[in-house]
This record gives C-alpha cells, structure tokens and sequence, in this order.
C-alpha cells in the first residue's frame, strides 16, 4: 500500500463513506460511456489532422487525467455536457515535468506512444500507476513499439522513445490477448508503414468500438477469424465523430447490487448484445432480468426473483468469456447463494486481494492456489491464489473496509448494502471515482442509505 491510500486511520474525511445497509436498491440509474473505451478514443484524437467528437462521456477521473495528458501536449479539449471536443492540430511535446504531474495516476500515457511517435517523432513515459490486481508489465507494449521501430531509451524519469526512421509494419503475435497490448499495436499500426498483423489479438467489445473510431477516422483495419488483426498503415488520418458504448462493467455493478440486496435496478442503456456471457450467469445464479430494446431510453432491468440464490463454478476469461472485471461483484452475490460456489481467475494473478474484508464481514470464502472449477490456466502450479471457493448463505455484517482497487471497490459498498448495521468505506474517492460516474448520486437515488462523516 503506497503512503497515499486511505487508510481507517489516515483517510480524509472527504475519502469516506457510510454506509448503513440492510436496504434493497430499488429504481433506475444510467451508464454512459465505458471506462475502458472512452479513455482510448480519446488518445486517438492525437493521430487526427482535424477536431474529433466524442459522445456519452462519463464524469469520471479516468477522463480527467487523459484530459490533462492531451492538455500538455497542446491539444485543445473542451466538454460540453457529456460531449467532449478534442482539437489536436497543434499537437506539441511536453516536458518530463508536466507529463510527470499524471505519473502514477493512471496506465494510459503507455498508449499515447505510437500517436505520439507518429506526429512529434518521440515519446516520454513516466511511472504508470492504475490498480494493484496483478502484472500488468508494460514489457509488451515496448516490445511491440521497438518491433515497429522505435528506440527505447529509460532513465530516472521514466522512459524515452523516438523513431529516428519512422515506424513500419510488423508481425506480431501476442503471449496473452491482452487488451492493453492490442490497443497498442492498434493506436501505432494505423499509421506506420505497410501492413501489420497482429495474432492472438483481444477482442472485447471495446477493442472492436476503439477499431470503429479508426475506421471512421481513415484507417483500414480487418478482423478477421482466430483473433488475427490485419492493419494497413495510411499516410493521415482525420478526426471522428462517435458515441462510445455503454460502460458493461458498471451496468454488470449495478445487477450484481440489486441480486445481494434483494432489490431491483433498471440500468438505462445497458446493452444485451455485449452482457451475454454476465446474463447467462445472472441468470444462473438465480437473478431475473428483462430487456427494453428502445433505442433511447432502453436497458436492463435486474431484480431478485425472492427465491434461493443457486451456487455455481465459474471462470472468468477474456472476451467472449466471463469479463475478470465481472469477477468481483458477482462473488459478493454468490455469498448469498445456498451452497459452494466456485470463482477461477484466469486473467489476473492477485485479484482477489479484496476477499480478505468480505471474509472479515462473516463471508465464508477460501482462496486456492489451484486451478479449480475449471480447465488448468497460465498460473496454476506458481503458487498464486487465483480460485476462490464461497460458501453461502452468508449473514454479512458491518465493517470498517479498505478498499484495494477500483473494482474491488464497488463491491465492497456493494457488500455493505447488503450487510446489516453501518459500514464506513474507506478510498471510495481515490478509486470508485475512477470509474464509475455520480455513484453516490446514483446510490442515493436507488434508495441506498449513505452519507459523509459530517465536519467539526
């Protein structure tokens, strides 16, 4: 834990939240657009020669800190309402120092390189920070940008990168589809030399909406079958105008706190098309859901059916299997199911550093270092505790809870709505506002009892 976590005894007053459950959330609340798209279109306004335009924005710090990235390279960004404007024909280089304010805040000035190598011929990278769920080395992403043909110089500040010879395609093929990696290939083949193709590619619905904003930006990009991306480079590309789609994760949140709370949410513009996977396991475990297709106000509502919660064995994976994002909210429902449930994690190594508080609450959760419930996975066998076992019903109770990481955060307040007395959460501000827009607002409206620590 760095000196700046929250911590029972050091967070700030504003850090806090109380949280009194044993109420059901009931009513509606709105996704915008999804965290983990949102952020990448915006790094690629940098390889436009003109103004892009993008569209269901979510408030969330995500946003303000590559807002601040773009600022400092002289891109001129603006946000009406939920609508951001994006004017990067001027783009400039940054000092060390100026880039170095957003060090350790966020994992997206990686992604800035290719765009950047691409209009100012070099790049700087400065310590990159996000939450704290596993590896997630940048080695594959400076692997792929030396491949396309960039320098990789590293020094006390961080890391230096320039393309003395311009970047030219390549072929690539990744360890893990990581979806970090794939956007980096993405965001620097659009542009370099010849034709790139990339194997073993992730291929999220994000990825797919980041390769639609390209597409409309001038790019040639083909998916094709077995996660193999082929990319043609252009000599320039214009800016966009696009909606982003709908943040999955956080409507996937929400369905998971109204199954623990016995309640019903109506999430405004959650999508089935990309929720299949956490649909079959809501209903699964013995959720009810039901979908509006209007185009406008449409969604999903979510609701406890008043029945038993039913154990299952699941395995998160990447897409089109069970989002690791999904992981933590769904393991805060399953301890209400009647039985053992069994989560294997396949994507991150150390993700379920959260369970220890959910366990402190009287959850029955155990944590093994072998692949159960499922097929042997890449950390089987190297003594990570990657499987959890839940025995449930359990009776939650109140606690005082550190939260970890973004996800894990939401899950905690989710876990104390559900609980019975006052829990106070503690990092709600440095980590759930990352990611999820007005959630207090929204908790509030669904009829959540939450408030501040009042000031003396």
């Amino acid at each position: 834990m760095s000196s700046t976590d929250a911590t029972p005894e050091t967070a700030s007053r504003e850090d806090v939240l109380i949280v009194h459950g044993g109420t059901p959330l009931e009513g509606d609340v709105t996704v915008r657009g999804a965290k983990n798209l949102v952020s990448k279109a915006m790094v690629a306004a940098l390889l436009g020669t003109s103004p892009s335009v993008l569209r269901s924005v979510p408030a969330i710090r995500d946003v303000e800190v590559v807002t601040g990235l773009l600022r400092v390279h002289g891109v001129d960004v603006e946000l009406d309402g939920d609508t951001l404007y994006m004017d990067p024909t001027s783009v400039e280089s940054a000092g060390v120092e100026e880039i170095n304010v957003h060090a350790g805040t966020s994992r997206i000035p990686i992604l800035l390189c290719g765009p950047l190598l691409h209009r100012l011929g070099r790049a700087f990278i400065p310590d990159l920070g996000g939450c704290n769920i596993g590896g997630r080395p940048i080695d594959f992403h400076l692997d792929a940008l030396r491949e396309f043909g960039a320098v990789v110089e590293k020094d006390a500040s961080g890391t230096h990168l320039s393309a003395p010879n311009g970047l030219h395609g390549i072929r690539y093929e990744l360890e893990f589809p990581s979806v970090g990696a794939t956007e980096q290939v993405l965001l620097t083949a659009v542009m370099a030399k010849g034709t790139t193709e990339l194997r073993n590619a992730a291929i999220e619905p994000e990825i797919i909406d980041l390769i639609c904003i390209l597409q409309k930006m001038g790019a040639i990009i083909k998916v094709h079958t077995n996660r193999v991306i082929e990319i043609v480079g252009v000599d320039e590309l214009k800016g966009y105008r696009h909606r982003a789609l709908p943040d999955r994760i956080e409507a996937a949140s929400w369905a998971s706190a109204a199954l623990a709370t016995e309640g019903s949410v109506f999430v405004r513009g959650a999508q089935q098309a990309d929720m299949m996977t956490f649909l079959n396991v809501f209903r699964s475990i013995g959720g009810a859901y039901e979908v509006d297709d209007d185009p406008v106000e449409g969604g999903i509502r979510f609701w406890h059916p008043g029945t038993a919660l039913k154990p299952v064995a699941l395995e998160t994976d990447v897409h089109p299997g069970l989002m690791t994002d999904w992981q933590q909210p769904i393991v805060v429902a399953l301890t209400q199911a009647d039985g053992l449930s069994i989560m294997h994690e396949t994507v991150y190594e150390n993700r379920f550093g959260y369970t220890s508080e959910l366990r402190r609450m009287g959850a029955n959760i155990e944590l093994y270092s072998d692949c159960l419930g499922g097929t042997p996975c890449r950390w089987g066998r190297r003594n990570f505790l990657h499987s959890a076992v839940i025995a449930g019903p359990s009776k939650l109770h109140a606690a005082d809870l550190q939260i970890p990481d973004l996800r894990a955060g939401f899950s905690h307040l989710i876990a104390a709505m559900a609980a019975e007395g006052t829990s106070r959460v503690y990092g709600v501000d440095r980590y759930i506002t990352r990611g999820y827009e007005n959630f207090e607002e929204k908790l509030l409206g669904l009829g959540a009892k939450i408030e501040r620590p009042v000031t003396k």
